[in-house]
């Protein structure tokens, strides 16, 4: 049965001044942006969404919805899980994965999107390795597992460019930040050291895909074309090694949002997506 809860997330959550993690981008205007508008999105509590919840979101000045704002993990869950992995710390107004022992995972953002312009600060420690997903979905294997996060997603890289040796493998760099994973590489290449923040932004609008990276236009491509599928299969994803990955990114669906737990550390904060 469908059970569907709400949560009554609390207007005085919303957008806190700096920390030590940086703060938020819009903090001088953020107590009025969410007197003036607030959002509310159902998202699936479990996996396969056979149970959901709504919650309250902020937006802000922009006309931005913040899903993430430093102060509540509301609507994010680890992938195939009903929880969040105790990897996944709420931690200096930041979403900090942490590398040692403990459950840890992919957490995703459980709302499916379909047009929409997603923005976030990333930074990574040195030599790390994250990722982030957009489109995803929960799909069980022909055995009825749960099937791997990445099968079904196009992934926006996320890396030390410099250090792990990730950035060297692949075609032309296109396993370095801001690529659209072992398919486009970001050009131009302007990601900032480890330590450092990074601004991230994906716009997708009826299959025509766009990556940005600390404000610029880095790549663009368009799903579901013969390009597109050409593309595949001359990747890791192609139709004879990765099958379930080939049928899942040339199916047309909305999904959710993820970061990846590469088993490196890495922080998340200001996460903003505008329906389009």
């Amino acid at each position: 049965m469908k059970k569907t809860f709400i949560l009554g997330a609390s207007l005085a959550l919303v957008l806190a001044g700096a920390t030590s993690c940086g703060g938020n981008k819009n903090a001088n205007n953020a107590e009025e942006a969410a007197a003036a508008k607030t959002d509310t999105l159902t998202y699936s509590t479990d996996v396969f969404g056979e149970e959901t919840a709504q919650a309250v979101y902020p937006v802000d000045e922009e006309g931005y919805t913040v899903i993430f704002d430093g102060t509540n993990l509301n609507g994010w869950r680890g992938y195939g899980k009903d929880h969040v992995p105790e990897r996944w710390l709420l931690e200096d107004s930041c979403l900090h994965f942490v590398r040692g022992e403990g459950e840890g995972g992919d957490i995703i953002f459980a709302h499916n999107f379909e047009n929409f312009d997603v923005q976030f600060d990333w930074k990574v420690s040195e030599g790390a390795n994250s990722g982030f997903f957009y489109m995803g979905q929960e799909n069980k294997t022909d055995e009825g597992n749960l099937e791997w996060l990445f099968v079904s997603t196009p992934e926006y890289q996320i890396l030390d460019n410099v250090n792990h040796p990730d950035a060297k493998l692949g075609v032309n760099g296109n396993r370095q930040s801001a690529s659209l994973y072992d398919l486009i590489p970001a050009a131009p290449q302007n990601s900032k050291p480890f330590g450092e923040w990074n601004t991230a932004r994906v716009v997708v609008s009826n299959g025509k895909v766009t990556h940005y990276q600390n404000g610029e236009k880095v790549l663009e491509y368009e799903m579901w074309t013969p390009e597109w599928v050409e593309m595949l299969q001359n990747s890791k994803f192609n139709e004879k090694d990765l099958p379930a990955a080939f049928r899942l990114l040339n199916d047309k669906h909305p999904g959710f949002f993820a970061f990846q737990d590469h088993g490196d550390e890495v922080w998340f904060k200001n996460v903003r997506v505008k329906t389009l």
